[in-house]
């Protein structure tokens, strides 16, 4: 069984959601339901059709979470603050060599990946050749655009 790394964050956002899908969605989706069984005839009911796809989704989504939260490694990444070298939880502050553009992500899991709020899968290609590294290093990446090369001006652990 593979382990899923993520940061306290991570988890408590997976934590939150499975709680809202069993506590509001599930229960929700059952009133539907019932609802729409009442308005008798089911194969020609679209709320009755369009009900038991929600609770297919919300379903699946419910076993996806539990398997992700059982197979869970958080990661604490308050007691990585030590290190100057580049690991799962960093933050990393860039500088693009091309652009001058800085700047920032926190490489984290998978599941808590949203390169609009500067966190980086760690599954990405950036993120891949930034491990290991530490201040001062370049690294290169090959991107869609064609290759790109950045500057590590910080690395923290927050």
């Amino acid at each position: 069984m593979d382990k899923v790394p993520m940061t306290l964050r991570g988890f408590q956002q997976l934590e939150a959601e499975l709680k809202q899908l069993k506590s509001v969605e599930r229960p929700a989706v059952i009133r539907a339901i019932s609802e729409a069984r009442e308005h008798g005839d089911l194969s020609e009911n679209a709320e009755y059709h369009a009900a038991k796809e929600r609770q297919g989704f919300i379903e699946s989504r419910v076993l996806e979470l539990e398997d992700k939260l059982r197979r869970a490694e958080v990661i604490d990444v308050s007691r990585l603050g030590g290190s100057k070298q580049i690991k799962f939880g960093a933050t990393v502050k860039l500088v693009d060599e091309d652009t001058d553009e800085k700047l920032t992500y926190q490489i984290v899991g998978t599941d808590e990946a949203d390169i609009k709020s500067g966190r980086l899968s760690i599954t990405a290609p950036l993120a891949r050749a930034l491990i290991g590294k530490a201040e001062g290093d370049t690294v290169e990446v090959t991107t869609p655009g064609g290759s790109k090369s950045y500057e590590v001006m910080k690395v923290a652990y927050k």
